[in-house]
């Protein structure tokens, strides 16, 4: 009788390794929670949002591009969060400012709560 190969192992072995990574990494931009629609919409910018956007010379084109395009830093996020939850969204504006944005998804909208630069410190006074 002819001795079976240990290659079928291995193979079984990275279509499981595979299917595993294909689903922790389904979703919107790599994320792995599908519960952040990006899409929602009105954008909703909070007057704390408002103030630290014009401190840090951000406008709302590039508040669009970060939610659309940006990485959630999970780290950073509280998406269990009540009574909505809340996803630290990162990138980089056509501006070329490395940003991390703080958005809220409620029935409303998606509600901005902050803009923050994470390259450098600008003065502001907001509240």
């Amino acid at each position: 009788m002819k001795k079976k190969s240990p290659l079928w192992v291995i193979f079984l072995l990275a279509l499981l390794v595979l299917a595993y990574f294909l689903k922790e990494n389904s979703g919107s931009g790599g994320d792995t929670k599908a519960d952040f629609d990006r899409g929602l919409s009105p954008l909703i910018l909070t007057k704390h949002a408002r103030c630290r956007m014009d401190c840090r010379h951000i406008d709302e084109s590039e508040i669009k591009e970060i939610l659309q395009n940006g990485r959630i830093n999970y780290s950073k996020s509280e998406p269990e969060g009540k009574p909505d939850p809340k996803y630290a969204v990162e990138g980089k504006t056509h501006d070329g400012q490395q940003v991390r944005i703080v958005f809220a998804p409620s029935k409303r909208g998606m509600v901005v709560i902050t803009v923050i630069d994470l390259k450098e410190e600008w003065k502001c006074a907001c509240n």
